[in-house]
């Protein structure tokens, strides 16, 4: 299983989790079983096309997926798979 780290601002959609051990041969598998568990983070992490919403980076062993192969990047057991949504502010 894959580490998932939940960022703060989505925290209180996975009822308080820092992190949940998640099942998943890629990052997207990972994404869907996270949506299974709390179906409420769908909006905010893909798009209705089921697309990386574009708020959104994903890390995988603190490389970006998105250059790598998006949701079709790779994962293995162990592999640190890191939330950040983008933040606005000045």
């Amino acid at each position: 299983m894959s580490t998932v780290f939940i960022p703060t601002v989505l925290r209180p959609s996975v009822a308080g989790a820092k992190s949940l051990d998640l099942a998943g041969a890629t990052v997207g598998e990972l994404v869907h079983a996270l949506l299974e568990r709390h179906p409420g983070l769908g909006g905010q992490l893909l798009t209705p096309e089921g697309d990386l919403n574009r708020f959104v980076n994903v890390y995988v062993n603190g490389q970006d997926v998105r250059y790598l192969d998006g949701l079709a990047t790779p994962v293995a057991d162990r592999d640190e798979v890191r939330l950040l949504p983008a933040m606005a502010g000045g």
